[in-house]
């Protein structure tokens, strides 16, 4: 009995400590922070009101800690004076140098160097092919740098540095701050003058002796320099997109007509139409293994055919089909058949029996006008010759194809251009 009045009176106590800790936190987390309010002053001479706890004597006018507080935050939205805000440091002219990287149509902004096209053929070789391919005809859809020409009113304008670029500024100011993929501005400048020398020697601007520097960076012509206007959009065309929207005569049905997974828009990513290429170059090999090797037990295996076909039917059709996978490995850069075209590399209707170096327009690189004032021929022994190893039966050429080395597939290809004439 003695002990139960204890544990009440426990209870009891406990339950007001809670309640007040309750009321007093209350008023301290929601309600408003007290302010100081001075007390009447005391009609006594020189009188001044008594401070508030915590505040020293000797300045009995000045607001406690929380009224500050409220000060601060009633000035907060006030917006501050112009000038320094007392962090950091000037930046260091070489600090600004590192940032300032652009090069403009007039030359400002390049820096002391020089490049030659030949060192610029092994630098793009080395930082630059593997997505704009050996010679910037451009990987899967990585973007062409070289050839178009002429095809800037076409449907499909092929824009590359030589057909659509109007200031080669732009070329410089890229490679040099965005370039190599994934590894930017590790090339020297030098360096960059030795790309771009081997871009425009690409697209057939200058001579492979050529070396661009500083000094005679704004001798360089464009194609397409004029090719450009201002643009006044904000004062012809904008106006017209401002007021009220025409909502009259519209279309009654919207039709889409391609997507871009159609488009195949996306480098490095695989589409149905590239995966039947794949398959396409692996039934070629399949094919020239076949016509390089017989089976054995297929019986025409045993012993060669003794049945020729006359000259006049043209070559073994297999053998063409055959070819025709095999240029796979050229058609980035040639185009054969009805409507072929020059691209990066001239269009090859013709070729066995045509002049080396003879198709009209086509710029060719020295060494192939050369071969063509020789008056030397494309037969089959001179282009499997070339086809073999390019560079060094044609040195200085700008085919950087590293060739053919099965004899079977110099067979096909060989077979496979001469079933087009002219």
């Amino acid at each position: 009995m003695s002990k139960f009045p204890n544990w009440i009176a426990g209870i009891g106590l406990g339950t007001v400590g809670v309640l007040g800790l309750a009321y007093y936190g209350a008023e301290w987390s929601v309600g408003p922070a007290p302010k100081y309010v001075a007390p009447e002053p005391v009609q006594v001479a020189e009188a001044k009101p008594a401070a508030p706890a915590g505040v020293a004597d000797e300045k009995p006018d000045t607001p406690a800690k929380s009224d500050t507080i409220l000060v601060s935050a009633a000035h907060a939205d006030e917006t501050p004076e112009p000038g320094p805000l007392g962090i950091g440091r000037p930046a260091l002219q070489e600090e600004i140098d590192a940032w300032n990287l652009d090069v403009h149509p007039d030359g400002s902004g390049l820096p002391e160097g020089s490049g030659s096209v030949e060192d610029g053929e092994a630098l793009f070789s080395e930082n630059c092919a593997i997505c704009h391919g050996e010679f910037a005809e451009g990987v899967d859809n990585w973007p062409e740098l070289a050839g178009g020409d002429g095809t800037l009113a076409d449907d499909d304008p092929v824009k590359t540095v030589g057909s659509y670029w109007p200031y080669l500024s732009t070329a410089w100011d890229y490679v040099h701050r965005s370039m190599p993929y994934g590894n930017a501005q590790t090339l020297s400048d030098d360096d960059v003058y030795a790309i771009v020398a081997y871009i425009l020697y690409s697209n057939y601007l200058v001579e492979d002796d050529f070396v661009l520097s500083k000094e005679n960076f704004l001798d360089v012509e464009m194609p397409n320099a004029d090719g450009f206007v201002i643009d006044d959009r904000p004062q012809t065309e904008y106006p017209q997109w401002t007021g009220d929207p025409c909502m009259e005569n519209c279309k009654e049905t919207v039709e889409i007509t391609m997507r871009a997974s159609n488009l195949d828009v996306t480098p490095g990513v695989e589409t149905e139409a590239e995966a039947e290429a794949q398959a396409g170059k692996d039934e070629a090999t399949e094919t020239v293994a076949a016509v390089e090797a017989p089976k054995a037990e297929d019986p025409a295996a045993a012993e060669p055919a003794v049945e020729e076909k006359p000259a006049a039917e043209g070559p073994d059709p297999q053998l063409v089909a055959a070819g025709e996978k095999v240029f796979k490995k050229c058609q980035a850069c040639h185009e054969v058949g009805e409507g072929a075209k020059n691209k990066s590399g001239p269009e090859l209707n013709g070729i066995v029996g045509r002049g080396i170096g003879s198709v009209e327009g086509f710029r060719y690189s020295k060494v192939f006008e050369a071969a063509h004032d020789e008056g030397r021929i494309w037969d089959a022994a001179a282009l499997a010759e070339f086809l073999a190893n390019p560079k060094s039966i044609m040195k200085g050429t700008k085919m950087s194809f590293a060739g053919l080395k099965k004899e079977a597939e110099l067979d096909a290809i060989i077979a496979f251009l001469s079933s087009h004439g002219e």
